[in-house]
């Protein structure tokens, strides 16, 4: 299994496809997920068949990168996607980015606009620790962030463990939020979002779009999706949306 070794001692687990395209995909995984997932191997599939490079990663803390998860941060997974992108990855690339990980391909393009070529979210959760659970916390929820300086919470998926909610990650997400101003990226942009989403709301994906300065933004959402987005039908829009933005980028002058 490669990893990628950081300055600080830790390393990211990751898995490369080499590709003969001018432009690459990078898949972010979620929040508690990891890069073994559906989407991420469904994608890896799809640009292996197009001859195209591609990246998916562990995050600090995530599968089998080191760390723990609840030493984890925003920044952290932040600086994690860069290093990924500048270290495993040359020319243009385009972010896929699920839940968590639509929220990290933001402020990787922020932060890297001359490397990011576009962005397909599936169920992007911008600013979640904010909207999603600092400004819903319930009243133990508080006293236990006060007295503990975390909380746990039932995973939207059953068969993974509860997550660990630390007031450090929920500080820190505030010093990431993007959805409170404009976002100036000139990019296309992709999202897709499940109406069924019982943990991300759709309307964050319509939110996100009136947010970003771009002009070729598109909303895709799916009525009977959940916040998974991995059914076959789902994941045949994924490649539809990729195969879109490598055609538009490989075919610009």
């Amino acid at each position: 299994m490669p990893d990628l070794s950081l300055p600080d001692g830790h390393r990211l687990a990751y898995d490369k496809v080499d590709g003969i395209a001018a432009c690459g995909v990078v898949f972010l995984c979620g929040f508690h997920s990891n890069r073994q997932g559906e989407k991420a191997l469904a994608l890896e599939a799809f640009c292996r068949a197009r001859g195209v490079s591609f990246v998916r990663f562990d995050y600090f803390g995530h599968g089998d990168a080191s760390g723990a998860f609840v030493d984890g941060t925003i920044s952290r997974w932040r600086e994690d996607t860069l290093a990924i992108i500048d270290q495993l990855t040359t020319g243009p690339q385009i972010l896929v980015g699920s839940s968590m990980g639509g929220w990290l391909m933001l402020l990787a393009a922020l932060l890297r606009p001359e490397r990011v070529c576009g962005l397909v979210g599936l169920a992007a959760a911008p600013d979640f620790t904010r909207d999603l659970i600092a400004d819903v916390l319930t009243p133990a929820q508080q006293h236990s962030l006060a007295t503990q300086g975390f909380f746990d919470v039932p995973n939207c998926y059953a068969d993974q463990e509860p997550y660990r909610i630390t007031q450090r990650l929920l500080a820190d997400g505030d010093s990431n939020l993007v959805l409170r101003q404009p976002m100036p990226l000139t990019c296309p942009v992709r999202l897709l979002h499940g109406m069924a989403d019982a943990d991300v709301p759709w309307q964050t994906a319509t939110r996100l779009a009136l947010q970003l300065t771009a002009q070729d933004v598109q909303v895709q959402l799916v009525k009977d999706g959940d916040h998974r987005l991995s059914r076959p039908q789902d994941l045949a829009l994924l490649a539809a949306a990729v195969a879109e933005l490598l055609d538009q980028h490989l075919t610009t002058p």
